[in-house]
């Protein structure tokens, strides 16, 4: 597996137990469809949460979330339409939205972590 590979699903584990520890509850890791893929899908206080995981060894190449533009922004929404309409049950009465985590460090769990709500 390549180092890249690692950091992400790394930082993707370390993102899982942020939420989980403020109370969301995980749905969906690493959804695929024809369109693309979602990191993670949760839900708390009446809301879905799509989140879009970035993780950096450092800002030297830019902050994470400036990976997170309009373009990806746009996809995002597509896929979590999609994700929606293969998991009625789960959506309803669920508000969606769209949410990223940033992890910057050498190892991302104990790198800083932001959590960035309704990026929309």
């Amino acid at each position: 597996m390549a180092a890249k590979d690692e950091l992400g699903r790394a930082g993707e584990e370390r993102a899982v137990q942020h939420l989980r520890g403020n109370g969301y509850t995980v749905l969906a890791r690493n959804w695929r469809c024809t369109q693309g893929e979602i990191d993670i899908v949760a839900a708390r206080d009446g809301h879905l949460a799509v989140v879009e995981v970035k993780t950096r060894r450092t800002a030297a190449y830019g902050h994470p979330f400036e990976a997170i533009d309009a373009r990806k922004r746009r996809r995002l929404w597509q896929l979590a339409q999609a994700w929606v309409a293969e998991n009625p049950e789960a959506a309803r009465g669920r508000r969606v939205r769209l949410e990223a985590i940033g992890i910057i460090g050498p190892d991302p769990s104990s790198g800083a972590l932001e959590h960035l709500v309704d990026i929309a």
